[in-house]
């Protein structure tokens, strides 16, 4: 946990408050028979020992977090002033490359978490009230999304909702409109992208839920019955109390994992319509500039923004295990 866990995360906390140190320049003066001329050149061994002297960089503190393509303080006071409506600012706010990250990252976490674990459940609870003779092969078609690789499972779907694909053509049918393209419609492109990670993330939910309600006890269920209470009733206040745990288990692993979401945007090439944190740090990591310390500054903000959304979940079950007040 220390070597793999604590030591990367001090790592890139002290790169996010270094930037890389500029080339040193220096004015150079070429004479000849025509006169003399002045021009500027890298000064690669004064660079050097400039790198050499200050391995991690120039500390710069809070600089690159509030720069324009993080936090963006300075663009931000500056739209307030400029802008009294409140739709004006928040579009323009939006525009900001972190926030339109963040924004398109908390849609995607609110929306595919809660519709993934209801959507498992109602599954689980389906399966299981099914004869035995069938559950096998139900069980077998409903793992299919998480069997299939996440990056192969986005391009199937992407090649579905293309113009020439089944959903696509099915779509411009349903509108009415021949030209209609998915895959140039920023809502649409959201809307297919918490599409796959709603079905990419059901199977988990499916497998945790059916395999708790196997524990659910007979007895108190049986009890339910001879009291008089419908389907509804003793889900409601047997099964769902009892799955309670797992239900908080399962939010913990699925708002960390969807939170980091990447592979779709990756396999549906959206990154003009949608792009997460993650995406965010691989556009800082690639290229020939690598900017580290960027990537380095919006790692550190994903992280913090895990723990505030971890926070209700994590102080409800310390509180479900006596370690907090009631």
């Amino acid at each position: 946990m220390f070597i793999f866990i604590a030591l990367p995360i001090v790592s890139v906390v002290l790169q996010s408050v270094y930037a890389p140190h500029e080339q040193v320049v220096r004015e150079v003066e070429n004479c000849s028979v025509f006169g003399c001329t002045k021009t500027t050149q890298v000064d690669q061994d004064a660079t050097r020992a400039l790198r050499e002297a200050e391995p991690l960089g120039r500390f710069v503190g809070s600089g690159i977090y509030t720069d324009r393509n993080h936090l963006a303080v300075s663009e931000i006071a500056a739209v307030w002033q400029r802008s009294s409506d409140f739709t004006s600012l928040t579009r323009q706010v939006l525009n900001l490359p972190f926030y339109g990250a963040l924004a398109f990252t908390l849609t995607y976490t609110a929306l595919v978490t809660p519709l993934a674990l209801l959507l498992g459940f109602v599954i689980a609870l389906g399966v299981n009230a099914m004869p035995r003779l069938l559950r096998g092969g139900i069980i077998f078609v409903s793992l299919l999304p998480m069997i299939v690789t996440p990056l192969v499972g986005a391009l199937i779907l992407f090649w579905m909702v293309d113009a020439r694909g089944v959903l696509g053509a099915a779509i411009q049918n349903i509108v009415g409109d021949p030209s209609l393209s998915v895959k140039a419609s920023t809502p649409l492109m959201w809307t297919m992208l918490i599409v796959y990670g709603v079905w990419s993330s059901v199977p988990f939910a499916f497998v945790v839920y059916y395999a708790g309600l196997q524990t659910v006890p007979q007895d108190t269920l049986e009890s339910a019955m001879i009291d008089g209470a419908s389907r509804w009733e003793r889900i409601r206040y047997v099964i769902i109390p009892h799955l309670l745990p797992l239900t908080t288990f399962m939010a913990l692993i699925k708002i960390m994992d969807n939170f980091r979401v990447f592979e779709p945007i990756v396999s549906f090439n959206a990154a003009a319509h949608a792009q997460s944190l993650s995406y965010f740090i691989f556009s800082d990591l690639g290229g020939e500039t690598r900017l580290l310390s960027s990537a380095a500054a919006t790692s550190v903000l994903t992280i913090g923004g895990v723990v505030i959304l971890l926070s209700p979940v994590l102080v409800r079950t310390w509180r479900s295990f006596g370690k907090g007040p009631a």
